[in-house]
């Protein structure tokens, strides 16, 4: 017999993923190019040019087992130790090659990060508004995940419901930021808080909480804004990366745990990562990729043009009198829907093209999530189509 569990999940798919079949389906009829698709967090970016004429270069001289045979179970080793060096020069750490397992992307650098640190019946909190996958990447582990309401004032932590919400069965505390859906970053003020509160929950509880730090966006930062790195302020944090929005490289699934050296069983912490591949069917990302970027740790995409979209969105927003807080970074911002229902919000767009996310599987009610990782000609475009939407729509 099939696994009910899992028979079960097919009857509830990502709504993202949904709304993204929808708006190719409608493509289909109209060009795409006349659908305004906010639904997926798919880097709209070129690859740094410099990563393409690498990869080229790599295979056209190299030997064809290094490239692409099996690299060691923690990963490449020049790809990890790179990985520490680049990690120590911009955020003054001094993580070594033994602190580093390479993953396929954030989601296998979280994965891993869970088991690690979690049993069965454990307790991770996490903070709306939140990633939905979340709910399939901690609870398949054994453990349980809770949601601390958010705060939506500011989409900084609720450290009132945090602080009602721990007990001694929590063990993980998972955060994002800079944070999908909201694009908020965390201030230093708010890690230092949490940081503090832990420290202090360690000694009561007499067991380790560890910070899984989910950092996918760290990258898309905008202007002014405050970015702390968490591991600075938390000795039991474990970093999870990808280089799919900084490099533009989703498809090539490349990330990785860094265990903060200050972490408790810091050394035991990449060979337990490796036990878990051993589990989960992960056996290290594809050699190629990992020496590609090892080789252009430095370079981002142009980045740029996600601060441009965000502003203009905002702007627009703004003035059609959506309650927003402005984002800080990533290519995601989170308005208040115009009625309580942020699916019949999200089923009215779709009348006018516009493909907006509801926010009830973020752990929020009656908001709605745009993605504008897209061309900035289509963002200006589809203004026209999101006024119509709420002046027919709503009367403003």
């Amino acid at each position: 017999m099939i696994n009910q569990e899992f028979k079960d999940m097919i009857q509830a798919p990502s709504v993202i993923r949904a709304l993204a079949g929808y708006a190719n389906k409608r493509g289909q009829e109209i060009g795409y190019e006349n659908v305004f698709d906010y639904s997926l967090g798919n880097p709209s970016v070129p690859v740094p040019d410099e990563l393409t004429k690498t990869m080229i270069e790599l295979l056209q001289t190299k030997d064809s087992s290094f490239l692409h045979g099996y690299s060691p179970n923690p990963g490449n080793p020049v790809s990890r130790e790179v990985t520490a060096d680049f990690l120590n020069r911009k955020f003054g750490m001094d993580y070594t090659m033994e602190h580093i397992f390479m993953t396929s992307g954030a989601a296998g650098a979280v994965a891993h990060a869970l088991r690690c640190v979690t049993k069965p019946g454990d307790e991770v909190l996490t903070f709306a508004p939140f990633f939905p996958e979340y709910n399939p990447y901690v609870n398949k582990t054994g453990a349980v995940l809770k949601v601390v309401p958010a705060d939506t004032s500011s989409f900084q932590i609720n450290f009132d419901a945090f602080e009602e919400m721990l007990n001694p069965k929590v063990m993980a505390v998972l955060i994002n930021t800079p944070n999908n859906p909201s694009g908020i970053v965390y201030s230093t003020e708010t890690i230092k808080k949490l940081a503090e509160i832990l420290s202090d929950k360690q000694k009561e509880y007499g067991h380790d909480i560890f910070i899984v730090s989910d950092e996918p966006y760290r990258e898309i930062v905008f202007a002014g804004v405050d970015a702390p790195y968490v591991s600075k302020f938390y000795d039991n944090t474990l970093s999870c990366y990808s280089y799919s929005k900084s490099l533009s490289i989703p498809g090539e699934r490349l990330g990785y745990v860094a265990v903060n050296p200050r972490a408790t069983d810091a050394k035991l912490i990449v060979p337990m990562c490796c036990q878990i591949s051993r589990g989960t069917g992960h056996n290290c990302p594809a050699s190629l990729i990992q020496i590609a970027v090892a080789k252009c740790i430095d370079l981002t995409s142009d980045l740029s043009v996600y601060e441009t979209n965000m502003n203009i969105l905002y702007k627009e927003l703004v003035d059609l009198g959506f309650e927003v807080v402005k984002p800080g970074g990533t290519f995601y911002i989170f308005p208040k829907a115009l009625e309580e229902d942020a699916n019949a919000f999200s089923e009215k767009a779709k009348k006018y093209d516009l493909i907006l996310v509801p926010s009830d599987s973020f752990g929020v009610k009656g908001y709605f999530r745009m993605a504008y990782c897209i061309d900035t000609e289509k963002v200006e475009r589809s203004l026209e189509a999101l006024r119509k939407f709420v002046k027919e729509e709503y009367g403003r």
